[in-house]
């Protein structure tokens, strides 16, 4: 079995912000899987069961705000008895570009709220991180130019020139997610969205 945890804020004001880049990779990955979210308040998570590969998956989004992310992650992981390694966090990176993806296992947080808060709440980071980069070159620019804090920026949307690459970097990543279940792990590896397949299975 596996947890896959995607990391955001709850609530219509951050939707398709960049810091929930998490949130809408597992929206992708019901979608296509037919599968729908409903919340566990005892778990503090919006929760979807899937099944691929015969493995059983539970999609999370942790309802706390980012900070308090290991909440969900850690009563998850209590009740279904899960080992670290069957954890595996998306969680949104601004030192990588749109469209490239970086998974590996363990690792210190980056400063990210939410991994920090995981490895503090589970006592270790000996779990699975795909980190989604969301650093569009030309607003970051202009967003620097104008003063706009690094919290502003991560909370901001995507521009509507980033829209084509966004669309290919949930569904590459879904794919991904969809193919390491299939079989049983995670290749650590450095990913571009348009570049994914000849990487998968190696």
């Amino acid at each position: 079995m596996k947890l896959i945890v995607g990391l955001g804020n709850p609530g219509e004001k951050y939707a398709r912000t960049r810091h929930n880049l998490g949130f809408m990779v597992l929206d992708h990955m019901a979608e296509l899987f037919g599968a729908s979210f409903c919340d566990q308040s005892k778990f503090k998570a919006a929760t979807a069961e899937i099944h691929s590969g015969g493995e059983k998956v539970i999609l999370v989004k942790p309802l706390t705000f980012m900070n308090l992310s290991g909440d969900a992650v850690m009563a998850l992981a209590n009740f279904y008895k899960l080992e670290t390694g069957d954890i595996w966090v998306i969680a949104d990176d601004l030192d990588l570009p749109l469209g490239k993806v970086r998974v590996r296992n363990g690792g210190e947080s980056g400063g990210h709220n939410g991994l920090k808060d995981i490895m503090a709440k589970l006592g270790t980071g000996d779990f699975w991180r795909i980190r989604v980069g969301i650093r569009g070159e030309e607003v970051r620019e202009l967003n620097h130019q104008n003063n706009i804090t690094t919290q502003d920026y991560v909370l901001a949307r995507f521009a509507d020139n980033e829209s084509k690459m966004l669309y290919s970097t949930l569904e590459s990543v879904a794919v991904l997610l969809k193919e390491s279940i299939e079989r049983n792990h995670l290749v650590a590896h450095t990913y571009q969205a348009n570049g994914f397949d000849e990487h998968i299975g190696t």
